[in-house]
């Protein structure tokens, strides 16, 4: 492809409006508890203590992941300040690059084009930038996209190395760049970085009995750089804190897999909604390439296509036979599975692009069907009214990947197969993003930022602020300082056993606390307010309460502009 030929200025154009599409949102929603709080106050705190080896939450040490992500994050903080967008910076630049990866590595890796002369890795890479849970992972702070991202990289490179056509010097390179990738995998959320990368090579010689591959991973040079990335920042941390070991590797990754110790334990076919769901609007295709990937093309050594497939089912299977499950856990096998779609729909029949562009135009139309019902839901901590403003949100993402699905319907029709791809690609990523930006009107509820801007105004450097019988992770992150916790523990119960110091363990020692100090804010759940003694309350002035807390600032201050803290007569109603 020229420099200068029209598929190149098209695909070229493709990608800026599809970069604009994709980071115009990441800072519109505020963050929200438990994980986009935690990823974000993590960072915050190494910015602010300058202590980057020892990744610490609300003060505490916090050792359940790596640091790498950390790091990425504390750097975009330096550069840009404390901005939401820049929280989920990382977050949105590895999704964004892991499409553009497909794209480039899977066209090297399928072969010639199929399809209107499109090759096949762009295609993956459009399927993977409008699939639901890819984009979604690429709009929410948590560690998954950056594990998934250095994973892909990982198998993907050994599917180059591997190639038939590969060189020595090729071969040698790109189980390298590999091997490094894995390290980085594992910086970023731990073992499974290796693991499973692992785990997938050996399934697959095992599967095609493959037994000299294992003379062309360069496993001594191979291993010795993913030593040389990964082992320095784990004995470093383990040197200067003696709990580090036995928690990370024991508690966090064999107990996690073998018990339910954290809470997460799902039947063995939950991931099976949250692909089909997940891979909107690309279930078709995910399931017809893969089901082709397993075909044997003769006079082949190394399958990529069987390869690729191999590693969607270790994915599957590990994280199915996990005790601990969350949705987001099975992103690292999407980038495959949309590259195995990409193949299959290189030469994919008219109708199977015309019922996929229906089966999205069905959804898109029940999802806005559907919409007025989210009502439904409502509870106390969940008022009706504030599900009603979403309920437009969700009516417009659903007309939108309705409307488009009808018009790549057409474009099926008309055998204008290229074009009907881009379109859905359209209401899939449109749908997503929609979807998820109208989630901002429920902020209030999920998001301390508001309850920060009632504090903050108020709040001195030496002023406490605890947070009592609950916690969100998001406060010391929009406060921009850690927080006393009381009575409540959840993930940091080992942490808080380390330095107990930190800590207030019950009411009365809050009662204390509370009486001697001169300023002070606390944080309730309404329940709990609302049984406090009448004698507590009378030291309490509320400066705000919604359905999900109670903030209240010590009675007996007044707060004037620019003037410190004074005692004021008494109470204030």
């Amino acid at each position: 492809m020229s420099l200068t030929s029209p598929a190149l200025r098209w695909t070229t154009l493709l990608a800026a409006v599809f970069a604009l599409a994709w980071f115009s949102n990441i800072g519109y929603r505020k963050l929200v508890k438990a994980d986009e709080g935690r990823y974000a106050e993590i960072p915050r705190e190494m910015v602010a203590s300058g202590d980057w080896l020892t990744p610490r939450m609300n003060g505490f040490k916090y050792f359940e992941k790596p640091a790498l992500q950390y790091w990425a994050t504390a750097v975009a903080f330096s550069l840009f300040g404390q901005q939401d967008w820049a929280a989920r910076l990382w977050t949105a630049l590895t999704g964004f690059l892991g499409v553009l990866m497909i794209c480039w590595l899977g066209n090297r890796i399928c072969g010639p084009p199929a399809m209107a002369g499109t090759p096949s890795g762009l295609l993956g890479a459009i399927i993977l930038g409008s699939m639901a849970i890819y984009v979604f992972s690429g709009h929410f702070l948590t560690l998954d996209m950056g594990v998934a991202f250095f994973m892909t990289a990982a198998v993907l490179a050994v599917c180059l190395a591997q190639a038939d056509d590969a060189g020595q010097a090729t071969q040698r390179n790109w189980m390298l760049a590999g091997w490094a990738a894995m390290a980085l995998a594992v910086l970023s959320k731990g073992l499974i970085g290796l693991v499973l990368p692992v785990g997938a090579v050996g399934a697959y010689i095992l599967f095609a009995r493959d037994w000299r591959m294992l003379t062309r991973l360069h496993l001594l040079a191979g291993g010795a750089l993913f030593l040389v990335i990964a082992a320095p920042w784990f004995i470093a941390v383990s040197l200067a804190n003696d709990e580090f070991f036995q928690f990370f590797f024991v508690q966090e990754h064999f107990q996690r897999f073998l018990t339910k110790s954290h809470g997460r334990f799902q039947p063995w076919w939950y991931f099976i909604p949250i692909v089909a769901i997940g891979s909107t609007p690309w279930l078709l295709s995910l399931l017809v390439g893969f089901w082709q990937a397993w075909r044997r093309v003769p006079g082949q050594r190394f399958h990529p296509a069987r390869f690729l497939a191999v590693w969607c089912t270790v994915v599957f299977v590990f994280f199915s036979a996990s005790s601990s499950k969350l949705g987001s856990y099975i992103l690292p096998l999407m980038p495959a599975a949309a590259l195995l779609a990409g193949m299959q729909l290189a030469s994919a029949s008219r109708g199977l692009l015309l019922t996929q562009a229906l089966l999205a135009a069905a959804m898109g139309i029940a999802a806005a069907a559907l919409a007025p019902h989210i009502t439904r839901f409502a509870e106390p901590m969940l008022p009706g009214e504030m599900l009603a403003a979403y309920v437009p949100w969700v009516m417009g993402a659903g007309a939108l990947l309705a409307v488009c699905g009808m018009v790549a319907a057409v474009l099926a029709w008309q055998r204008r197969a290229l074009a009907s791809v881009i379109v859905l690609a359209m209401g899939g990523l449109g749908f997503t993003q929609v979807a998820g930006s109208g989630h901002e009107v429920l902020s209030p509820l999920y998001s301390a930022y508001h309850v920060a801007q009632k504090i903050k105004p108020r709040l001195h450097a030496e002023t406490p602020v605890y947070t009592v019988n609950t916690f969100d992770h998001t406060v010391p992150y929009y406060l921009g300082r850690t927080v006393t916790m009381v009575s409540y523990k959840d993930e940091l119960a080992v942490a808080i056993g380390w330095e107990p110091h930190k800590y207030l363990p019950d009411l009365p020692a809050f009662e204390r606390a509370w009486a001697s100090d001169k300023d002070a804010f606390a944080i309730f759940a309404p329940k709990d307010f609302d049984e406090l003694s009448g004698h507590l309350k009378q030291t309490m002035t509320i400066i705000q309460r919604d359905p999900r807390r109670v903030v209240v600032q010590k009675s007996g201050v007044v707060n004037l502009p620019g003037v410190p803290n004074v005692p004021s007569a008494g109470p204030r109603p």
